[in-house]
């Protein structure tokens, strides 16, 4: 397999294990002895920390099968450390990033879990965290590398801290989802709802839909996978369906019908002609066949179409004709 193949192999697995917290109960088992068998038959991994690092992958291999047990027990010290000094998920896939690629050699440490937690801080910028931890273990960790491969569990990840109440489902905090997949840049494929679409989910939406996804299955594949993504009215099925404490979605949940844009306009008992919409955060616009959500000052954000993905657009240009409250959801007064 040449260089490149392989390094792009290696970083897709990456950003499996950190956006799913079943594979690092089987990462030093399968995933890394994958890596290390298959895809890195080199004297190193290609520098996925391109810091200088070289790694022997014959040795890593080795501690591997040798080791299995001492790596778990030591990951476990560490996600507790982490979870008691109150970090959040990707707080501690960041450490488990670190920890899988970086640090396997120092596991058996003293105080190797103390002194790898005391590395994080809040409000820690990429540059001060691997500071820390090449100061702590005399590793040369790359920061543009790091930031680089943390970019896919980012992306994907839901800080629902500033929600108005992540318990309930409303008009405010649907706004805020909104654009948050704006701005995180999530994909548009017909038929999800702001999940990460992984290949055994592409594949079902490609059996389900030839037609909508089949048709644009490679340039899903290339611009969308492991990205969230979500369809016109997945966006706000999305939003009620998602659990914020699990951080899981449950398909028709929170009173919210698996429905389509059209049902949702035609269900809707306050809604009216979009000359008349008032200035409500969180409303839906519609026109026949496509919905989107209404943020405030003449903005909408939408889930456009498979080539473009969610943005921001100006509600003027939409060609949209009508407005609605959701008939799920609950609408709060609006934020200062």
């Amino acid at each position: 397999m040449a260089a490149p193949a392989v390094a792009a192999v290696a970083k897709k697995v990456i950003a499996y294990v950190v956006t799913d917290k079943k594979a690092m109960k089987v990462v030093c088992g399968i995933v890394l002895g994958v890596i290390v068998i298959i895809c890195m038959p080199i004297a190193a991994l290609l520098g996925i920390f391109s810091g200088g690092i070289e790694i022997d992958t014959n040795r890593l291999q080795e501690m591997l099968q040798e080791n299995q047990t001492v790596l778990m027990e030591q990951w476990t010290d560490v996600e507790t450390g982490m979870t008691n000094a109150g970090y959040d998920s990707t707080r501690i896939q960041e450490a488990q990033l670190l920890y899988v690629f970086s640090l396997y050699e120092y596991v058996e440490e003293t105080d190797f879990a103390d002194k790898f937690v005391g590395c994080f801080a809040t409000e820690q910028t990429d540059a001060e965290l691997i500071a820390n931890v090449n100061a702590t273990f005399g590793t040369n960790i790359s920061v543009d590398e790091f930031t680089n491969a943390m970019s896919a569990t980012r992306n994907a990840y839901i800080n629902t801290a500033n929600y108005t109440d992540p318990t309930t489902k409303n008009n405010l905090d649907l706004v805020k989802w909104a654009k948050n997949a704006a701005d995180k840049g999530w994909g548009y494929v017909y038929g999800t709802y702001g999940t990460v679409l992984d290949n055994s989910l592409l594949d079902s939406k490609i059996t389900q839909y030839p037609d909508e996804v089949g048709a644009n299955e490679q340039f899903i594949r290339d611009n969308w996978l492991w990205k969230r993504t979500a369809d016109c009215v997945g966006l706000i099925k999305g939003y009620a369906w998602y659990d914020a404490e699990t951080q899981k979605t449950l398909l028709v949940s929170n009173g919210m019908p698996d429905i389509g844009a059209d049902t949702m306009y035609e269900n809707a008992t306050e809604k009216g002609s979009i000359d008349t919409i008032p200035e409500v955060l969180g409303l839906a616009v519609w026109k026949e066949g496509h919905i989107g959500v209404y943020i405030g000052g003449g903005k909408v954000v939408e889930a456009y179409g498979t080539t473009t993905g969610v943005i921001y657009s100006e509600l003027a240009d939409g060609g949209w004709t009508h407005w609605l409250k959701i008939p799920y959801i609950s609408y709060l007064e609006q934020e200062e």
